[in-house]
């Protein structure tokens, strides 16, 4: 409770005029526990008005205690806007390890996928639900202009949402029509519509607007559907800020990052970073490891999967002093009979070759600061009479053995020997613990699909989860037990100490 961000809460409300406002850190406290538990606003309600639990978790008095749902709503939405759930967690976090005496110097990092409250619709669906909603707010405000559309035109979006274009054929053919028939029509509508202040600027329109261009393309008056639209795309108009992820389908993502130190009692999400669902992995490296620098809670190794450990990342993960450590993407094409660049002896800082694997000196090696290649000749009488020669990179040219490196072509290759090995593999297991983390959040806290949509309070929802988590695994752990123990011990003596002195 003590970390709650009730001053900047506090900044709202006035200090002499109006209701007075509900206890700052319960109401703080209540959210939390709110997105941890999985709970409607209703049971959220409940709860803090009659749930004895709930009382002592808030340090509220033993008697019933009021909260209209409005001002839940009032609430909730000052965090969103300030992103204070963030906040919490990472306070919460940094507390708890220090707390407990957490070792934060291996971790391991992973990505989940989160599904918000909406509807999963397919490209067709998605353009007409959209006309549909805009044509719904159009009756409701201006029934004079609905009518003037075409008759024809109404009456294809006069069914409800589940019951629109149920009478089209499933084959290929009549569906590409449809298609092609409610993109003719969102443009038609975007044309009728274009010079009208008073219904462009609605959501709706915009909805209908940013979705046409997003799946479709006009040349000279005729519309396309585009073949591929990547997945930074509008995936349902109740949640624009929703995304798209070619393999796990619409919605969002959290990067987490763990601590994974056998030697701690529990392990705690040190990192969580949301996203929409079309960020890609390997770019969010970066973020994680600026998040967790933020919060001094920095490792020295990191495991990951291959999305994660590109050269780049690699080499920016040891620029902030962390050993990124997983499989090299992309398939090899080696093989443990060949030779590659990494068994040549090679200057770190220079990138000249030094000698080869049998130890003869190249006739010269110089390296192109401008194209990062380094061109390595050897001589012609070592290299034509070498026992190596089969299993060597060298390639013959009309009168030398040349050999073409990049500083990434030879940490690439020495990261590939080392993947061979037991030592590494030994190392490298540790990661699937967090797909128990992942598994574990969406189970016990209804991470994997949430009550909201909507960036703001799908994030809000996000971080809160998680440090409720943070606060479950803590609970798990003996240290914390007697923390707690020496504490109640502590409020028992000066209760005791008062009544005493005052009977």
């Amino acid at each position: 409770l003590e970390l709650k961000p009730v001053d900047v809460v506090s900044g709202h409300f006035d200090a002499a005029i109006g209701r007075p406002t509900k206890e700052l850190y319960s109401i703080a406290g209540l959210l939390l526990i709110k997105e941890f538990k999985n709970w409607t606003k209703d049971e959220a309600l409940e709860s803090y008005s009659l749930n004895m639990a709930i009382h002592y978790a808030l340090n509220l008095e033993p008697v019933t205690h009021d909260i209209s749902m409005r001002t839940l709503e009032r609430y909730i939405n000052l965090f969103e806007e300030k992103d204070l759930a963030k906040a919490m967690m990472d306070e919460i976090t940094v507390k708890l390890v220090e707390l407990l005496g957490v070792k934060i110097d291996k971790q391991r990092l992973d990505s989940t996928h989160i599904f918000s409250d909406m509807a999963s619709f397919g490209r067709t669906r998605l353009m007409g639900v959209a006309i549909k909603r805009f044509l719904t707010q159009l009756i409701r405000h201006n029934k004079d202009d609905y009518n003037s559309l075409e008759e024809s035109f109404r009456n294809r979006y006069t069914p409800g949402v589940n019951q629109l274009f149920a009478d089209t054929k499933k084959d290929s053919e009549s569906r590409r029509l449809l298609r092609q028939q409610v993109a003719e029509d969102m443009y038609y509508l975007l044309r009728f519509f274009s010079d009208k202040p008073k219904h462009a600027n609605r959501d709706s329109y915009k909805a209908v607007q940013r979705i046409f261009y997003e799946q479709c393309e006009v040349h000279e008056n005729k519309i396309t559907i585009k073949k591929k639209t990547g997945g930074n795309v509008m995936q349902n108009p109740s949640d624009a800020d929703a995304t798209y992820d070619g393999h796990k389908g619409s919605g969002y993502q959290v990067q987490l990052s763990e601590t994974c130190n056998a030697d701690n009692d529990i392990q705690l999400i040190t990192s969580a970073i949301a996203q929409t669902a079309v960020e890609v992995d390997a770019n969010s490296v970066k973020e994680v490891l600026e998040d967790l620098k933020a919060n001094e809670l920095t490792p020295d190794e990191m495991v990951a999967d291959t999305g994660y450990t590109g050269d780049d990342n690699v080499q920016l993960a040891e620029e902030q002093g962390v050993e990124l450590i997983g499989p090299v993407p992309g398939c090899s094409t080696e093989d443990n009979e060949h030779l590659n660049i990494d068994d040549f002896n090679i200057d770190d800082k220079t990138e000249k070759v030094i000698c080869c694997p049998a130890g003869h000196k190249p006739q010269s090696s110089e390296h192109n600061t401008d194209t990062g290649k380094t061109k390595t000749v050897m001589p012609e009488s070592t290299c034509g009479k070498c026992d190596f020669r089969k299993q060597c990179p060298v390639k013959k040219t009309r009168d030398s053995y040349q050999l073409d490196h990049t500083a990434k072509a030879r940490r690439i290759a020495g990261r590939r020997k080392e993947e061979a090995t037991e030592v590494f593999r030994e190392r490298y297991k540790i990661r699937d613990g967090i797909e128990g983390t992942n598994s574990g959040l969406k189970r016990r806290t209804g991470l994997g699909r949430l009550r909201v949509r909507g960036r703001p309070a799908v994030f809000h929802a996000i971080y809160f989860k998680i440090a409720g988590w943070n606060i479950l695994r803590a609970s798990a752990c003996a240290k914390m037990r007697q923390i707690v123990y020496a504490r109640a011990n502590m409020a028992a003596f000066w209760f005791n100490f008062v009544f005493l002195r005052t009977a």
